[in-house]
């Protein structure tokens, strides 16, 4: 299975969720927002919502600085 992960392709060897994906990109634990073809996920559904064939799926993640 593929999606696009910001604009690129990224292939996925078995059907994930979005809060599985957060881990595999090494971003649990940090403040990140996802979108799936272009619907903001809310955090408390992360878990539960299940990445398809060809999700357009954008995350962003705060980075601290000053």
């Amino acid at each position: 299975m593929h999606i696009q992960l910001n604009g690129e392709p990224y292939p996925l060897d078995a059907e994930l969720t979005a809060a599985d994906l957060i881990e595999r990109l090494g971003l649990a634990g940090r403040r990140v927002a996802v979108e799936i073809n272009e619907e903001i996920v809310p955090r408390s559904q992360l878990a539960t919502t299940r990445l398809s064939q060809g999700d357009q799926v954008e995350v962003v993640h705060a980075i601290g600085g000053g």
